[in-house]
C-alpha cells in the first residue's frame, strides 16, 4: 500500500550509515544499540536521538556519547488537528539537517502519518514485543497474557503505513511463563529484542537484507 519501499543504500565501515534513534522513554534499547556500536567497527552509526518530550530518559544515552540528542514535544499551543503534523515536520527537519539515512524506532509510542511514512518508506525499522502478525498495537505483552500464549518473542520489521504490519525481517521466540505477569514478560523479551535488534540493523546496513 502507499509508496514503494526504497531500502537505504549499503554502508561500510569506512562509510556508515547515519541513523537516528527516535525513543519515548527510558532508552534501554537505544542503550544497547549504541553499546552494539562502541563494541566493533560497524556499518553504521548514531548521528541524532529524537524523543518525544524533553524529559524522555533515552537522551541521556545519546548524550553520554556525545550524540546530538533533542526532545521535540508535541507542539500543545496548536489546535488540536494540527499538532501532529506540526510535530512531524519538526522531526523531519532535523532528521534532514543531520543527514539521516535510517530512522531507527527504539520505544517509540507515537504513530506516524502515512505522509511521513511516505518519505522514509524502507528507511524506517521498528523492533515490536510479540511474532507479529499476532498481537500488534501497544498493549502486546497484556495481549499475549490474555490469550493464554505460550510462546511471544520480538519481531524486527520495516515500517508502512499501517500499525505493525511492515515488512518483517526477523523474529526469535521467548517463552511465557506460567507465572508471567506483564512486567516479568516484558522485560523477558526485552533481553532478546536488546541482541536482535542491532544484529538486524547491522545486516539490513551492510546490505544483507533485500526485499
Amino acid at each position: 500500500m502507499g509508496e514503494p519501499f526504497l531500502l537505504p543504500r549499503v554502508g561500510s565501515i569506512d562509510d556508515p550509515l547515519r541513523l537516528a534513534v527516535l525513543v519515548s522513554g527510558g532508552g534501554s534499547g537505544l542503550s544497547s544499540l549504541l553499546k552494539f556500536q562502541a563494541n566493533g567497527p560497524r556499518s553504521h552509526r548514531t548521528v541524532l536521538v529524537l524523543a518525544d518530550s524533553e524529559d524522555a530518559g533515552g537522551l541521556e544515552h545519546g548524550r553520554q556519547y556525545g550524540i546530538d540528542s533533542k526532545g521535540i514535544p508535541v507542539p500543545t499551543e496548536l489546535p488540536i488537528s494540527e499538532r501532529r503534523m506540526a510535530h512531524e515536520e519538526m522531526v523531519e527537519s532535523q532528521l534532514r539537517s543531520s543527514d539521516v539515512e535510517l530512522v531507527v524506532l527504539s520505544g517509540y509510542m507515537r504513530i506516524l502519518t502515512p505522509s511521513f511514512v511516505g518519505k522514509w518508506k524502507g528507511r524506517i525499522i521498528n523492533v515490536h514485543p510479540s511474532l507479529l502478525p499476532d498481537f500488534p498495537g501497544a498493549h502486546a505483552h497484556r495481549d499475549v497474557l490474555s490469550e493464554g500464549a505460550r510462546v511471544t518473542g520480538c519481531t524486527v520489521h520495516l515500517v508502512d503505513e499501517g500499525v505493525d504490519t511492515g515488512p518483517i525481517l526477523a523474529q526469535r521466540e521467548v517463552p511465557v511463563m506460567p507465572d508471567d505477569d506483564e512486567e516479568s514478560l516484558q522485560e523477558r523479551v526485552k533481553l532478546v529484542e536488546h541482541v536482535l535488534y542491532p544484529e538486524v540493523i547491522e545486516m539490513l546496513c551492510s546490505g544483507q537484507i533485500s526485499l
